[in-house]
């Protein structure tokens, strides 16, 4: 019962009536498909609240028909009725829960999909001005939220409700006299339950809180454990966490407090109430104005007034943040895509120029220009290398020229294309991105490589493999291709992984080679490897490389400079050498040593 009320959500999370309406409204969107199978549900809900409810009828039946006139006919249709109402009760209850789960789950599995959907369409532009935590948060604990709502939550709500007034209805017209003598406690029972829904947001909210305070600290504890190790700070680690610890203790305690003063007062006001019927109702019968019956049933009815009050308090709070975590949701799915498609997209060449004209560039938020007035022509299977200190701007016109981001100003295009006026889709298969450290998926390493093909066959992974010559290196393995990489590649190593990676790029068999440097990271002997694994995957194609070694630089047809938002220097190495600017500066200081470990070019921006 606590983990339900542990929902609560503060001032700043609730929505106002109108965000509720159109949360509401788009929910009722996505539960098209599934209105009937939910209509169902509510139908069942009422049977059963129907079945509840003549429950203490019968047994007023049973009493005044039956047993009072010793009428063993009428007890017995009573009794059959009564067990016919129970066995009902069984099965519409147990049916509404198997149909309301079908909806939610159906509905939840949806709404995965079309957030998870989003979330890959958006740009980087998307990436750089979200917090991965708080992505990940919508898709797990507000997810989490709406499940705990639809597989009991959002059932136990409705019934609740249809319950109460239900019972309201039929006491009413069993007895108007008392139930007049339940409107006694109204005030008391209505004056708690605003009190305790406003304690149980504030107690509960710090609950969650702290949950999130506490598994921080055991991330960090467990991630960070060798360095703890390391320097003997085991102790300092667990006072640490004790105190944490302690913090969500102490709120839990607090929400136990909470729930301590309100259903004691519940079950006050219910005991009382039944006392006062008991009197009045006795009285009443004795004057022969009520049934003896009628009394019973009342009595018993009025367990269905004060339980359904009690439930929807301590319910109100997870129907509220569900509710709130549905809005999150939406507005992740309402985000813009900042990469629009156009809507008759023209076809890019299989291969072909690269013109950068009069491009300026800003991030989202900013309004300094990382990039201005840069023109830049890379002919088609020319080698071109990006080269300067760090924050330059050479990696962001990279991912410019891959349109991971869209230009403020100015254009890109392709074998005479605009990047904007083709499909990103076909793009990604012309222009490719090798990043500096290859990310690998827990799957085998055929799984990973296929990746960037999927469908291909086994044999065409090899021969992606063979074709940048590292075949032999993966066929000792013991499982081959068929070798769990596990979590981000761990199994490998670093050099083993980029290898894996430009087998990728070979499969997709791209046009035109966008390479953060490779081998910026690895060993000497690692790196020859990869080097030539990646002279074979250049051969033949637009290769713009983002050089930290200008040994790399070095190598390439021509070498752009990029510095202060611009392309200050553009040229072959030699020439670039030979007239003593920038790049001569950079190179001299990278070659006397002075970029081993500290290269002024090394990282990328």
């Amino acid at each position: 019962m606590a983990g339900w009320m542990q929902g609560g959500v503060s001032a700043d999370e609730r929505l106002d009536l109108d965000g509720t309406k159109t949360v509401l409204r788009r929910s009722m969107e996505y539960l098209g498909p599934y209105r009937r199978r939910a209509a169902q549900s509510f139908l069942l809900l009422v049977l059963w609240t129907g079945t509840t409810i003549a429950g203490p009828l019968l047994v007023r039946r049973a009493i005044d028909d039956g047993i009072r006139p010793r009428d063993s006919d009428q007890l017995t249709i009573a009794v059959v009725g009564y067990l016919l109402a129970a066995a009902l009760g069984y099965v519409f209850y147990r049916a509404s829960i198997v149909t309301l789960a079908w909806v939610g789950e159906n509905f939840l599995r949806d709404l995965r999909r079309s957030v998870f959907a989003k979330l890959l369409d958006q740009s980087l532009a998307f990436y750089d001005r979200s917090k991965a935590g708080v992505l990940i948060s919508r898709m797990t604990s507000d997810v989490d939220s709406l499940s705990e709502l639809f597989q009991y939550g959002l059932l136990m709500f409705t019934a609740a409700l249809l319950q109460l007034v239900g019972t309201i209805v039929v006491l009413s017209l069993l007895s108007w006299q008392l139930m007049l003598v339940c409107l006694v406690v109204v005030p008391v029972v209505a004056i708690a339950s605003i009190k305790f829904q406003r304690d149980s947001n504030k107690a509960y909210l710090a609950v969650r809180d702290h949950i999130g305070s506490t598994l921080s600290a055991l991330q960090e504890g467990i991630s960070g454990v060798r360095l703890v190790q390391a320097f003997g700070r085991e102790d300092l680690q667990a006072s640490q966490f004790a105190a944490t610890n302690q913090g969500l203790y102490r709120s839990h305690m607090n929400s136990v407090k909470v729930a301590a003063w309100y259903l004691p007062i519940i079950e006050f006001a219910a005991t009382a109430t039944t006392a006062l019927t008991i009197g009045v109702g006795g009285y009443l019968a004795h004057q022969g104005t009520l049934s003896i019956g009628t009394v019973i049933a009342f009595i018993l009815l009025l367990q269905g007034l004060f339980e359904p009050v009690q439930q929807l308090s301590q319910l109100f709070n997870l129907v509220q943040s569900a509710t709130a975590s549905l809005d999150k949701l939406y507005g992740v799915l309402d985000e813009p895509v900042d990469l629009v498609e156009p809507d008759a997209p023209s076809t890019f060449p299989a291969s072909g120029a690269i013109v950068v004209s009069n491009l300026s560039f800003a991030y989202a938020g900013s309004d300094e220009l990382v990039l201005r007035g840069v023109d830049l022509t890379i002919a088609d299977g020319e080698r071109v290398a990006l080269v300067g200190p760090t924050g330059a701007g050479k990696s962001t016109l990279a991912k410019l020229i891959a349109r991971l981001y869209d230009p403020t100003d100015g254009s890109i295009s392709f074998g005479g294309v605009d990047l904007r006026d083709g499909s990103v889709a076909e793009l990604r298969r012309r222009v490719l991105v090798v990043p500096q450290e290859g990310y690998l998926f827990d799957g085998t390493i055929a799984d990973n490589i296929r990746i960037a093909a999927p469908g291909t066959s086994d044999a065409e992974v090899q021969a992606a493999l063979e074709r940048i010559g590292v075949w032999e290196r993966f066929a000792t393995l013991p499982e081959g291709l068929a070798t769990e990489v596990q979590e981000r590649g761990s199994r490998l190593s670093a050099g083993e992984r980029q290898l894996v990676s430009l087998a990728r790029a070979a499969l997709a068999d791209p046009a035109v080679l966008v390479l953060d440097e490779a081998t910026s990271s690895l060993d000497p002997g690692t790196e020859r490897v990869v080097e030539a694994a990646l002279e074979h995957l250049m051969s033949g194609r637009t290769v713009i490389a983002i050089a930290h070694r200008l040994t790399t630089a070095a190598r390439c047809d021509r070498v752009a400079v990029v510095a202060e938002g611009g392309i200050a220097e553009l040229g072959p190495h030699d020439e670039l050498i030979a007239r003593g600017g920038r790049y001569a500066a950079l190179f001299g200081a990278w070659s006397s040593g002075l970029g081993v470990g500290a290269d002024p070019a090394s990282a990328s921006d």
